[in-house]
C-alpha cells in the first residue's frame, strides 16, 4: 500500500456494458439516451472482450455487430493501481475511460478522466481542515476532532456574505460531475457553521440539492468563534441571507451568436 489514493476509491463499480452481438444502432441508442456515456466497455458476462465509442460507430451499418466495430487491445487498470498511474495511462492513451478489471480478469469497475480530477480535487480539503484545526485549537485552547458527515443545507449559518454568479456556473459544472470537494463545517454544539464552501452551496442550492458531504471540525465545548461574530455583524443567518453578485462577464468571452452581430 502506497497511502496514496488507488483507483478502487474513485472507479464507478456499477459498470454499464454492452453485448457483442449488439448492434451498432442498439449501442448508438444507448449513447444517445445516456447522460454522459461516449462508450461503452463489450462484455461477455464479466469478461471485458473490447471498448466502443460513438466514433466506432461512424460510417458503419446500423445492423452490423458491435464485434465487427469494437476496438479489441484495449488498456485495463487494476483497483489497486494508483489514480495518478491511471491519469498516465488515460492521458498517454487519450483515452477518456479505463475499464478496471480484478485478479480474475473480471470487469469491477471503471475509472474515468473526471474520476481523476475528482480525487486531485478531494486532496486538498484534508490540507484546509488540518490547517483550520490549528489554529482553531491555538486560539481557544480546546480538544477538536474531525468527522465526515453528510450535512443539510439549510442547518448551514454561512461565513461569507456573497458569491459570483459566474463562479456558481462553475460550481454546478463540477457537481453535475460529482468533481465538488466537500464543504468545510465547524459543528460548535451543534450549531453548524460553513467555514469553506460558499459558492458550492448557492450552486447547490440553485440545482435543488438538499445535502452535501462535508469534513467536519467538531468542537467538544462550546466557544464563541469569530467567524460566527462576522456572520452576525453581517446579517447571516442561512444560505438564504447570500448575496449573488453578478459583475458581468469577462470581456475577452464571446459568443458565437454575439460574434454574428
Amino acid at each position: 500500500m502506497t497511502g496514496r489514493p488507488q483507483v478502487s476509491e474513485y472507479m464507478t463499480r456499477e459498470v454499464q456494458t454492452v453485448s457483442p452481438t449488439d448492434t451498432v444502432a442498439d449501442v448508438a441508442r444507448r449513447i444517445k439516451e445516456s447522460e454522459g456515456h461516449n462508450g461503452f466497455p463489450v462484455s461477455e458476462g464479466r469478461k471485458v472482450q473490447g471498448f466502443v465509442t460513438a466514433s466506432d460507430l461512424l460510417l458503419t451499418g446500423d445492423n452490423d455487430p458491435i464485434f465487427t466495430v469494437m476496438a479489441e487491445d484495449i488498456i485495463v487498470g487494476h483497483p489497486e493501481m494508483d489514480v495518478i498511474d491511471a491519469a498516465r495511462v488515460i492521458l498517454r492513451s487519450g483515452i477518456q475511460k479505463l475499464p478496471v478489471v480484478d485478479d480474475a480478469d473480471n470487469l469491477v469497475g471503471i475509472i474515468s478522466n473526471t474520476d481523476v480530477v475528482r480525487s486531485q480535487i478531494e486532496r486538498a480539503t484534508p490540507e484546509k481542515v488540518g490547517k483550520l484545526m490549528r489554529t482553531l485549537e491555538q486560539i481557544h485552547d480546546v480538544p477538536l476532532h474531525q468527522e465526515h458527515r453528510t450535512v443539510e443545507l439549510v442547518r448551514l449559518t454561512p461565513t461569507q456574505a456573497r458569491v459570483y454568479a459566474d463562479e456558481l456556473e462553475g460550481r454546478q459544472y463540477e457537481l453535475k460531475r460529482g468533481l465538488a470537494e466537500p464543504l468545510v463545517v465547524i459543528d460548535n454544539a451543534g450549531d453548524l457553521i460553513l467555514a469553506d464552501g460558499h459558492h458550492r452551496v448557492m450552486a447547490a442550492t440553485e440545482l435543488g440539492v438538499e445535502e452535501m458531504d462535508a469534513s467536519t471540525i467538531v468542537v467538544d465545548e462550546r466557544v464563541t468563534l469569530g467567524m460566527e461574530r462576522t456572520a452576525e455583524k453581517e446579517g447571516l443567518g442561512s444560505i438564504g441571507d447570500i448575496e449573488v453578485v453578478d459583475y458581468g462577464r469577462h470581456p475577452l468571452i464571446e459568443t458565437t451568436e454575439r460574434l454574428q452581430e
